[in-house]
C-alpha cells in the first residue's frame, strides 16, 4: 500500500520542483485553431521580452464579421483573470462585447499585446474578464495576477 502512494506522490513532487529550476519556464510556442478555422501561432520574440502573435484566418481575411456589435476600435479596460485552461486558443470572454468577433488585448503596463477571439460574457461592462492561458502568456502576465488590460476590436 505504501509503495502505491509513493508512485503517485513522487512524480507530483518532482513536477512541482520543476518550477524552481526553470524547466516549466522555457519559451512556449502555442498553436491553436479557433472554431471559425483561424490558425493562431504565439511565440516569444528572440529577446524573450515580447510575444509575436500571428493569426491566419481562413478565406480572404479577418475583421469584424457582418452584424457584429461594434466597429473597430478600443472597447475599454477590464480586469483579466485566467479562464478555463483546458480551452485552447487565444481568446477573451468579456462583458465588453455582445457578439463574437476578432480583437486584440493589450497590457498597458508592458505594452505587450495579443490577437484574440472576443467572446461575450454576461454581466455588467465593469465586470472582469476571463482570458485564455496562451493569451495571458503572450502578454507576459503572471497566471496568478489580475492585470488590467485594454480590449480592442479588430
Amino acid at each position: 500500500m505504501k509503495l502505491s502512494r509513493l508512485t503517485i506522490i513522487l512524480p507530483l513532487l518532482a513536477l512541482a520542483a520543476c518550477g524552481e529550476t526553470g524547466f516549466l519556464n522555457k519559451p512556449v510556442v502555442t498553436k491553436a485553431t479557433a472554431p471559425d478555422g483561424t490558425k493562431v501561432v504565439a511565440a516569444p520574440t528572440a529577446d524573450g521580452e515580447g510575444a509575436v502573435v500571428i493569426a491566419t484566418p481562413p478565406g480572404t481575411g479577418a475583421g469584424v464579421t457582418p452584424g457584429s456589435d461594434a466597429a473597430a476600435g478600443r472597447l475599454g479596460t477590464t480586469v483579466a483573470s485566467l479562464g478555463d485552461a483546458s480551452q485552447g486558443g487565444l481568446w477573451i470572454k468579456t462583458p465588453l462585447v455582445t457578439a463574437p468577433g476578432k480583437g486584440r488585448i493589450v497590457d498597458p503596463a508592458t505594452g505587450k499585446s495579443a490577437n484574440v477571439d472576443l467572446i461575450p460574457l454576461g454581466g455588467p461592462a465593469s465586470g472582469g474578464s476571463q482570458v485564455s492561458l496562451p493569451a495571458l502568456q503572450a502578454l507576459g502576465a503572471s497566471l496568478t495576477d489580475l492585470p488590467t488590460i485594454e480590449v480592442w476590436r479588430a
